[in-house]
């Protein structure tokens, strides 16, 4: 058939191209999840009972949150009002689950179990999917978080909500939604109620929005969120105002080294270009939230001493943000990954010695097991008890088998009957007249302290300097332990202060 004998052509319509399917996010995001959490999990619990031993700050976590609500309301109103969120949140575990160390340790390792995977998901959303997997592992790594997810305290907790907090501004940049500002303000009133100096947190997302020059339909709704933080956190704080005397045990800043290396070396990191996606960058965001907690509280310091580098635990968020995506940023440099799997290894065998250290009693100030201990073995059935200071006695009273055979000659009324940390003690020369009508007395004492200066601490140093003799020391980690005898060359102070027999025992 010629070609003038062809029918006509028949237009067909031509569909548009079909643009290339991205590849599903749910696998990776599911991994960046789960392996970080799965990571802290495995770490936390690896030697989570430190060989059955408690310290001091988690001895007073334990007797506290036994108590009824009704009385860790009272005792608040005293002491440690802004720890009062989180004693009341280990009452009702406690109360589910039973006493215990796990009790008191765990809820901190699945807290920061939450954390690391919500750094992974932070760091997935600003550089990719393997700087989120890679800064999800690197968190769990660091010596500061593996310290504080196996403490019964309430930072792993803080860490937590603040890091789900960053999560949730980054996600209202760009959509706006109304609910996702109330969820970013409600996460970080919650971490500012566990403990005030999440607040801090707060001035560094701030600082992270101008940076990245966000519009200010944004800038506005994170300043109404921001107002709502810090009205509800404003009755806690000018209430615990007047609890300020808890914290003049610090002098100076408490372990700033590790907060000065990480700070360097993630100001260090930032300087590589990491992850550009979206309105904030990866180093806007992380950066700040690095320095500017720990370098407002050094800042404050300067009127009052505050720093205590687990008041800003949360700053390894930052760090471990700038190193994920940098190692990332390096490996995609590397042509071979020999480099970086050797690299890996050196980071992973620095690491092993203060893991291992970080599990041990003497990794903590004291170890209030071993100084119960230590009273127990000195003691006699009988024997007087004396605390200098009357606050270390908070250090015994979580295992009171310790010092049940023994009278405790300050006491007027105990910790709990009282709604106080440490009891009640008598007036000076009632204290003074209690330590004479006994011929031994164990004395407990933080190493390298003096006692308090007021009447009843000076009644008790003087009366032992003046009418006993020091007959042996026991040192436990964060106490020492002394057993003192009457010295019965000294004069006597009045009737009955020479019997032998009042100690119970025999002088030995």
């Amino acid at each position: 058939m010629s070609v003038d004998e062809r029918g006509p052509a028949v237009a067909r319509p031509v569909s548009p191209p079909v643009p290339a399917r991205r590849p599903s996010p749910g696998p990776a995001k599911a991994v960046v999840v789960i392996a970080p959490l799965a990571l802290t999990i495995a770490l936390g619990l690896w030697g989570i009972r430190r060989k059955n031993t408690m310290w001091g700050d988690e001895s007073v976590t334990y007797q506290l949150a036994h108590r009824d609500l009704s009385q860790i309301w009272l005792t608040v109103q005293h002491v440690d009002l802004v720890h009062a969120l989180y004693y009341a949140v280990m009452h009702e575990l406690f109360g589910l689950f039973g006493p215990g160390l796990l009790t008191l340790r765990l809820p901190s390792v699945l807290a920061m179990s939450v954390a690391a995977s919500g750094v992974g998901l932070l760091a997935l959303r600003l550089a990719g999917p393997r700087a989120g997997l890679l800064a999800g592992l690197v968190f769990p790594l660091l010596p500061q978080v593996q310290k504080f997810a196996q403490e019964g305290r309430s930072y792993a907790m803080v860490c937590a909500l603040v890091t789900w907090a960053t999560y949730a501004l980054v996600v209202s940049v760009p959509h706006r939604a109304r609910w996702r500002w109330a969820v970013y303000g409600s996460t970080m009133l919650l971490a500012c109620l566990l403990h005030e100096f999440a607040v801090l947190a707060l001035v560094a997302h701030g600082v992270t929005l101008v940076v990245s020059r966000v519009p200010r339909p944004v800038l506005r709704a994170w300043s109404v969120a921001a107002a709502g933080v810090v009205a509800g956190l404003l009755p806690l704080a000018i209430c615990s105002a007047g609890q300020s005397g808890q914290v003049s045990w610090i002098d100076g800043p408490v372990r700033l080294r590790y907060l000065l290396i990480v700070a360097v070396v993630g100001v260090a990191c930032a300087r590589a270009p990491l992850g550009v996606r979206g309105p904030v960058r990866l180093s806007a965001l992380a950066v700040p939230i690095l320095v500017l907690p720990g370098l407002l509280l050094l800042t404050a310091s300067l009127v009052k001493p505050l720093f205590v580098d687990r008041y800003v635990l949360y700053s390894n968020i930052g760090f471990a943000l700038l190193l994920g995506a940098w190692i990332d940023y390096f490996h995609r440099r590397q042509r071979s990954s020999r480099n970086a799997w050797i690299a890996a290894v050196v980071v992973l065998a620095a690491l092993v010695p203060p893991s291992l250290s970080l599990r041990t009693p003497q990794s903590r100030t004291n170890d209030v097991t071993a100084i119960g201990a230590a009273i127990r073995k000195e003691g006699r059935p009988g024997d007087g008890l004396l605390y200098l200071a009357g606050q270390h006695r908070i250090w015994i009273a979580a295992i009171p088998e310790d010092t049940r055979s023994l009278t405790d000659l300050a006491l007027a009324q105990d910790a709990v009957s009282s709604n106080t940390l440490g009891g009640v003690e008598l007036p000076a020369q009632e204290i003074a007249a209690r330590m004479l009508e006994f011929d031994r007395i164990v004395a407990v004492r933080a190493p390298g302290t003096h006692s308090p200066t007021n009447p009843r601490e000076e009644a008790k140093t003087s009366t032992l300097r003046r009418h006993f003799r020091e007959y042996g020391t026991t040192r436990a980690p964060g106490a020492r332990v002394t057993v003192y005898v009457r010295d019965h060359r000294s004069p006597k102070a009045g009737p009955g202060s020479n019997s032998p027999g009042a100690s119970g025992g025999v002088m030995r």
